[in-house]
């Protein structure tokens, strides 16, 4: 396991070159009580997923690169609640949605209720880049995949048996009959990247398999604009993850983002914005924020949040990121 990272606001800022902008390179991998024996197993997998990224960053490589690079790592992990291996809907089957968006241009790609995507972030890089349309939804946003060069596979083989048996016991349970059922103790694994390039650009991505159990068609935070993802040059990049339908009535990224535009340091904003998401709707989870000037920002008020970072200075990880605010 890479060294712990003690809270900090702006040890960026004073590290960085005038002249040369330094690289991050920050990932989420789920905000809740993660369970004693599956923790080596998330820090293993947010840790290589930062270092994919952060590998792209070190030879010179786009803040929108970098990020597809990382999550493509977290959905091809089966830790994790995104891509092979997510949750299953009420129907037993997968469903994905992912969004990016570029801080530079505000260009953002989308895709929502995918079943024959293996990386869904791929396909939402290929929104962004080659469509002028912002946001595909099921068939259409597989047709679209597709005609540009990504290959669709079978819904079966995104499904584990472990999720096969997970859908089981939560339809005896009834779970998800009330929605005071989302907590912070339910998994919440979706995945999330916010880099800042050589250039100076930031970008932000979410993707995720959504909640076990849900109805199918069910869209959540992460690949909606401002809610689970958003990033701009003048503001912030900010990736989310927990129950994402709190996150949709707080349009919390863009909430988040908009603290930092006026003038909150990124982890003051962090802070801010779980303690609104609790108090307003006692929503739980966790984010992950970088602005132009490489300063981070780490919050969750979940007991446990997967996390790692790559920088020029240092490289850490870790499930936890106490603050006294939290």
């Amino acid at each position: 396991m890479l060294s712990s990272l003690p809270p900090w606001g702006g040890t960026f800022r004073e590290e960085r070159s005038d002249v040369a902008v330094n690289p991050v390179m920050l990932v989420h991998g789920g905000a809740w009580a993660i369970p004693d024996d599956m923790v080596e197993a998330h820090i293993r997998g947010v840790e290589a997923a930062a270092a994919q990224g952060w590998e792209v960053l070190q030879r010179g490589g786009s803040c929108i690169d970098a990020i597809e690079a990382a999550v493509v790592a977290m959905e091809e992990d089966d830790t994790f609640d995104a891509g092979r291996g997510s949750f299953l809907n009420s129907d037993g089957r997968v469903q994905l949605d992912a969004l990016m968006m570029d801080g530079a241009t505000l260009r953002a790609g989308g895709v929502g209720c995918v079943e024959h995507i293996r990386n869904p972030i791929r396909a939402a890089k290929k929104v962004l880049t080659e469509s002028p349309h912002v946001y595909f939804v099921g068939p259409g946003a597989e047709r679209f995949a597709q005609e540009h060069g990504i290959e669709l596979c079978a819904n079966e083989e995104l499904i584990l048996e472990r999720e096969v048996v997970r859908l089981r016991e939560a339809k005896k349970q009834s779970y998800l009959q009330m929605p005071d059922e989302f907590g912070p103790m339910r998994s919440h694994d979706t995945v999330g990247a916010v880099a800042l390039d050589r250039d100076g650009n930031i970008a932000a991505a979410t993707s995720t398999g959504g909640t076990l159990n849900k109805a199918p068609g069910r869209v959540g935070d992460s690949s909606l604009i401002g809610c689970g993802c958003y990033a701009d040059n003048r503001s912030a990049a900010v990736s989310t993850t927990g129950w994402g339908e709190p996150m949709m009535k707080l349009v919390l990224s863009k909430w988040t983002a908009d603290r930092v535009e006026d003038g909150l340091a990124p982890q003051e904003a962090a802070q801010r914005a779980l303690y609104y998401l609790k108090a307003r709707l006692n929503g739980h989870g966790g984010m992950i924020i970088v602005d132009c000037k490489g300063l981070i920002g780490l919050a969750h008020n979940t007991p446990r949040m997967a996390w790692a970072l790559c920088t020029e200075e240092r490289k850490a990880s870790d499930i936890t990121f106490k603050t006294s605010s939290l």
